[in-house]
């Protein structure tokens, strides 16, 4: 909000705003909306970049789609809709990139990983949760609610003051991420810009990190491995890159976040953690790294995803965990989990989960 309003302070014709949205929460966006539309109507153009599409079509007059660097087309807002939006956004059938089946959940399994009573005063307390093999755990909640600072207490970023972690039903306790990958884990983080990529190397050292850090810093990776590495999931995750050796700051965000997925991919994780994997990515990119977790739970990995996008959240998830205020505020199946039902337990209106769910 600072920066916008640092950015209006110039008294400028036009003023570009991108990607504005995707660190706010929703009453932020309602405020933010509120003073564009005063500024448009002092006269001010505004050009608004988002991945949103329902801020796209609540805020402006006119649409305009690129893709791939070239422009597709322009559109009145209220003469189009999102499926025509989306098609030439993507440039594919809506059917193909949406046909995608919720994860199941599976109560015979046996246990991946344990969160029982985790936390640190001020940021997230008490978390329990048991997460089965192959299931995929939706953690859902406002900005700041706790999701993030439990899953860097389960990945050892951070160490948690109280609580019990286990994976496989053994007890674990992470000095730093490098027990975590040893323990075949993975985490990909909410800034992938921040703690993410390293944008000076290329594709190749990006994907090849996390394999180099379980094998430490004695154990060097070949570069005929390190090519190998990068060859296989450049096809596999359809990454848009010329070569293995462009720099990754010079991607699309969409393609840096799969040589993220594509550095974890590579560890060949037991159990992987995604906080935000689609924010700030085009809807084709999203889809395509929604149907990559589902795949990977279909081949028993086991994946906690934490997003923002409530409706992502339902479509994907064996069961959805929801945060509030760094507690855990309910537990809901995924055929039980409407976004009416999220948000209400997320407003404190209604409780979550059922005797055995909270087991």
């Amino acid at each position: 909000m600072v920066a916008i309003a640092r950015a209006v302070d110039v008294q400028a014709k036009v003023l570009i705003l991108d990607e504005p949205t995707s660190s706010l929460d929703d009453n932020e966006v309602r405020r933010l909306f509120a003073v564009m539309r005063g500024l448009k109507d002092q006269g001010l153009g505004i050009i608004f970049i988002t991945h949103f599409l329902d801020q796209v079509f609540e805020i402006t007059d006119r649409i305009t789609v690129l893709r791939n660097g070239r422009l597709v087309g322009s559109y009145d807002t209220r003469s189009t809709n999102k499926l025509t939006l989306v098609s030439n956004m993507i440039g594919k059938d809506l059917t193909e990139i949406f046909n995608l089946k919720r994860a199941d959940e599976k109560p015979d399994a046996p246990a991946a990983l344990e969160a029982d009573g985790i936390g640190i005063p001020g940021k997230a307390e008490d978390v329990s949760f048991t997460l089965r093999r192959g299931e995929l755990l939706g953690f859902a909640g406002l900005l700041g609610s706790g999701r993030t600072e439990t899953a860097e207490m389960l990945f050892g970023v951070t160490r948690p003051v109280r609580g019990t972690i286990k994976l496989k039903g053994k007890a674990a306790r992470f000095r730093d991420p490098t027990d975590a990958i040893g323990r075949r884990m993975a985490f990909c983080p909410e800034d992938r810009k921040k703690d993410g990529i390293i944008g000076d190397l290329t594709v190749r050292e990006n994907i090849a990190l996390a394999v180099q850090a379980k094998r430490g810093a004695l154990n060097p990776l070949s570069r005929r491995e390190q090519d190998a590495l990068a060859d296989k999931y450049i096809r596999l995750l359809s990454i848009a890159t010329p070569d293995a050796e462009k720099r990754v700051n010079e991607l699309s965000g969409g393609n840096q976040q799969k040589v993220i997925l594509a550095r974890w991919m590579a560890t060949e994780p037991d159990v992987l953690i995604l906080d935000e994997p689609t924010r700030g990515i085009d809807v084709g990119a999203k889809a395509e790294v929604q149907r990559l977790m589902l795949g990977m739970c279909g081949e028993n990995v086991t994946v906690l995803f934490i997003s923002s996008e409530l409706d992502e959240i339902i479509r994907c998830s064996s069961r959805v965990l929801v945060m509030r205020d760094g507690v855990k505020a309910g537990e809901l199946p995924g055929g039980e989990a409407a976004q009416s039902r999220i948000m209400s337990i997320i407003a404190g209106e209604a409780e979550g989960g059922n005797a055995r769910e909270q087991a």
